[in-house]
């Protein structure tokens, strides 16, 4: 029997119809229709199309189940969407091309060594409710490219968006390459019993584990995107007005729940009520007098459901830092944007990524303090740092670790389609965007051929073993190792 989720909106696929659409893609791959680079392209200009036709639905969708903001969901996801499938489109057929491998031995060079691009198979894309558009269709981008049929699954806590996905990808995509999978976590259970080519699991490090436990049952290659608690680090010699502006943005945005969002913000100690005073000012100019972001024109996204908003009241009680701007509560809907001061290092927000609104401040002695608080934590996903000093991007180059190192501005990494992303440890592992999406379906296949007149001069491997042989053998380790 189909079963419902909590609002009765969404109905799942069963077990059986997951296992009929699982053959299904299985027979497409296997049939070849989805290698030609012509296939390819009408399919991802078709994915375009799907968007860009369908914008203000995906707007309306996101509004219902998360109230977003028309322009984040346009900015973020529609927009950002179209800008990446016309990115791929223009590039892939050249991903797509063999490579050459450089052979500097001449006895080998007419070998004709070669990396082919070819399709790891039928891929599994598992992506989570907070921007649920573009978390299922940047992947699938490339598996498309790649030539990969996909099963999509998004997070069932976005019904409006999950449905909509689902009509539209059978509309617009092919129907025997490309199913949207609509279930909870027992359908994605039976779905991970299965053997893909490639899972793609965007979400928390627990469910991470779950998905690269059961990959592992299969060898089954994963992408993890996982999160973590990025910082921001406020140096002496930053525009504390530009930083706090371009924080208190990526803070806002979906209420946090965002896992590349500025997660707390380390501030010289003599800096940080001045910093505090900038968050202000630009809490001032995005809601000037008269609107607030609760109950104004545009108020901020919603937490996500009444479990999840209890979670993030629950650390606003329990922290030990002091609020100075925002702590307000909207039934059981959302949260304010809030800033604490005063925050200790073990604080109760600085136990796990946050996933609210709320920037803890914690006030730090130099930049080699900030660099041990990073350093205790577990590898995030990105490091924010606000700073003109020469030198200061070498030293958080050789002394942190993170998926990505971002200078003087928050979550604009995204517009860079040409550099790949991905995280490190518990943020996750594997790289994606851009042709490196591409990348991650794809199988890179190596390729020779060995002459059969070369045979003579290859006769000192096989037996009867001989000394002459032996030395043979022995040339290429005696050669000349450099001093330094």
């Amino acid at each position: 029997m189909a079963s419902h989720t909590e609002s009765g909106s969404l109905v799942f696929h069963t077990n059986q119809q997951i296992d009929e659409i699982y053959a299904r893609l299985t027979k497409t791959f296997q049939s070849g229709v989805t290698r030609p680079l012509e296939y390819r392209r009408r399919q991802l200009l078709q994915l375009a199309r799907m968007v860009q036709d369908n914008h203000t639905a995906f707007e309306d969708a996101l509004l219902a189940d998360l109230n977003k903001p028309r322009i984040e969901t346009t900015v973020s996801e529609v927009s950002h969407l179209i800008t990446s499938v016309l990115y791929t489109v223009e590039n892939f057929e050249q991903w797509a091309q063999p490579d050459p491998c450089e052979t500097k031995e001449t006895w080998r060079s007419g070998w004709g060594a070669t990396l082919y691009k070819e399709p790891k198979g039928v891929a599994l894309i598992i992506s989570p409710w907070n921007y649920p558009l573009v978390l299922t269709m940047n992947p699938l981008i490339g598996a498309i490219a790649a030539g990969c049929p996909a099963v999509l699954k998004p997070s069932e806590l976005v019904p409006t968006l999950t449905e909509l996905l689902a009509d539209l990808t059978s509309k617009y995509l092919d129907p025997n390459a490309y199913v949207v999978v609509k279930g909870g976590v027992p359908e994605t259970t039976h779905m991970l019993d299965l053997r893909w080519d490639h899972i793609f699991y965007t979400g928390n490090s627990r469910v991470g584990r779950l998905v690269a436990t059961a990959a592992g049952r299969h060898l089954t290659p994963v992408t993890l995107e996982l999160g973590g608690k990025s910082p921001a680090v406020i140096t002496d010699d930053c525009d504390l007005d530009v930083a706090a502006r371009r924080v208190l943005n990526g803070k806002i945005q979906n209420a946090g729940q965002l896992c590349v969002a500025p997660d707390y913000a380390l501030v010289p100690r003599a800096k940080v009520d001045a910093f505090v005073q900038s968050l202000k000012k630009a809490h001032d100019e995005f809601w000037p007098e008269g609107d607030h972001p609760l109950t104004g024109s545009v108020p901020v996204s919603n937490i996500i459901n009444p479990r999840h908003h209890a979670r993030v009241v629950d650390l606003l009680n329990r922290t030990k830092g002091k609020v100075v701007l925002g702590g307000e509560i909207h039934k059981d809907k959302s949260i304010s944007p809030t800033i604490l001061t005063d925050v200790p290092e073990d604080d109760v927000l600085m136990e796990e990524e946050n996933f609210a609104p709320f920037l803890p401040i914690i006030a730090v002695d130099d930049i080699d303090h900030a660099i041990r608080i990073i350093n205790g934590q577990p590898i995030p996903l990105v490091i924010y740092v606000f700073s003109d000093q020469e030198g200061m991007k070498e030293k958080f180059l050789q002394r942190t670790r993170s998926g990505q190192l971002v200078f003087n501005d928050v979550m604009m990494q995204f517009c860079a389609h040409e550099m790949p992303f991905g995280g490190q440890g518990e943020s996750g592992y594997g790289m994606w965007f851009g042709k490196t999406t591409f990348d991650t379906f794809t199988h890179f296949r190596g390729f020779i051929n060995v002459p059969t007149a070369q045979e003579p001069f290859l006769m000192f491997r096989y037996r009867p073993y001989t000394n002459e042989k032996y030395e043979i053998a022995c040339a290429p380790g005696r050669a000349k190792i450099p001093d330094a």
